[in-house]
């Protein structure tokens, strides 16, 4: 019948997807893998998923000299022990935290208001406007990075955290992701609203931002994301505070030269660092789907 897939192209398309997940997955089991094995199953690629686990020295009682009982240890608590151990890697998560939260929130309080004028409101050059947002999608942050930093330099922003932060406050995917969306919500609603007495503003926060939910959930993995994971940036703008570092700057302290010494415990902060992310896209992964699928209807 028209319009029904063979069953050998069903078979296709799932062996095409099942491929694809693997490859997608493997850079994940190699990390989760390696975070628990000793430096010698690392180099010897041996001891399968999660090693032998045999007891283990300290490296840091063997450079004192005066190896002790309890600095015997498994490779996993020896790779994640060292990750906190040999790093403040807690105030490098309290930094990725704030850092991505504080530029999270203040996007959104850019990006509503300038969406809703952008999708309800009728004004001259609304179009020039918009146009200008496509524009802006399509310039690499590395092309503006040097002006930006300059700027901050001048101003003696430089290692802290409005460094971070304030360079991102404005997100022209977040403006247009909402505008999309809000092109979808009915006038109607919006009359009603006005007809109460509603000004534009309340409009924005007390009727369009509820509706708005599913795709401010797409948005947020997508900001989170990508300033979660940023190391380009904090590397500019952080050069010698280390109470400033986010948490890809913390790898950084696992490395010797050009090529990183401690494997396992590279491994080890590579996993606690993704884990936070991947645990909130399965918390919100339909909201995330119900935004980007209504956020391209129109």
């Amino acid at each position: 019948m028209l319009g029904n897939s063979s069953p050998m192209a069903e078979a296709l398309k799932h062996a095409v997807l099942i491929v694809g997940a693997l490859i997608v997955i493997l850079p994940f089991y190699v990390m989760l893998s390696y975070s628990m094995k000793s430096p010698n199953e690392i180099l010897t690629n041996t001891g399968g998923f999660i090693g032998s686990q045999e007891k283990m020295v300290d490296d840091y009682c063997i450079k004192l000299g005066n190896p002790k009982k309890d600095c015997y240890r498994t490779p996993v608590f020896f790779n994640y022990g060292s990750a906190f151990e040999k790093a403040p890697l807690v105030r490098y998560l309290l930094n990725g935290v704030f850092v991505t939260l504080s530029i999270f929130i203040i996007q959104v309080l850019v990006a509503l208001p300038c969406a809703y004028a952008l999708s309800k409101l009728r004004f001259w050059g609304r179009d020039v406007v918009f146009a200008m947002v496509l524009v802006c999608l399509l310039i690499p942050v590395h092309a503006i990075a040097l002006p930006i930093y300059l700027m901050l330099a001048k101003v003696g922003l430089t290692n802290s955290y409005a460094a971070l932060i304030i360079p991102w406050t404005i997100s022209v995917f977040g403006i247009f992701l909402m505008r999309q969306f809000f092109m979808t919500i009915p006038d109607d609603l919006i009359d009603a609203a006005r007809i109460d007495g509603m000004s534009e503003f309340s409009i924005v926060w007390k009727v369009m931002l509820p509706c708005a939910v599913p795709a401010l959930m797409a948005f947020a993995i997508f900001s989170v994301v990508a300033h979660w994971n940023d190391y380009f940036w904090p590397r500019v703008v952080i050069t010698g505070d280390r109470s400033y570092f986010t948490p890809p700057l913390g790898l950084r302290e696992f490395t010797g030269g050009a090529d990183g010494d401690f494997y396992g415990p590279i491994m080890a902060t590579a996993t606690i660092i993704v884990t936070p992310l991947i645990v909130a896209f399965l918390l919100a992964q339909r909201k995330f789907i119900e935004g980007i699928t209504l956020s391209g209807m129109k």
